[in-house]
């Protein structure tokens, strides 16, 4: 039983790290990108620069730093990567800074699929091998 215990402490400190800890921190560098970006770039831009940037990063943690064992833990790790998008968007962005033309464009849309698909496919990955 304390076997089993502490397999279960290990499995919810992985998905903590993987999904809130790596959620936030991909959050945070399209938050602080898009915040300098603005001061460069047209704002119509501004998410398609972000979104190569964010999914060669994306894809490095998922298929590099997620440690799951099961579907499970990255379907939970993808859920949690949206929702920290979508509140994080939607307070810091939308709520603070109130864009005059709107924030949900295409690109956005493109971000919150990446921020589902990836772990997702890492996960799927992880599970088919061997």
């Amino acid at each position: 039983m304390s076997v089993e215990r502490n397999n279960d402490n290990i499995m919810n400190k992985h998905l903590t790290r993987d999904a809130l800890g790596w959620g936030i921190l991909l959050w945070l560098i399209g938050y602080v990108l898009s915040i300098l970006l603005f001061f460069i770039a047209p704002s119509h831009l501004i998410g398609w620069i972000i979104a190569p940037i964010g999914t060669v990063i994306a894809t490095w943690i998922a298929f590099r730093k997620l440690r799951g064992d099961t579907f499970a833990h990255y379907a939970l790790v993808a859920i949690t990567w949206l929702a920290l998008a979508l509140i994080g968007d939607y307070l810091l962005i939308v709520k603070a800074f109130n864009p005059a033309d709107g924030y949900y464009k295409p690109a956005v849309y493109v971000y919150y699929a990446l921020a589902v698909a990836i772990p997702l496919i890492a996960g799927w990955r992880r599970i088919k091998r061997p």
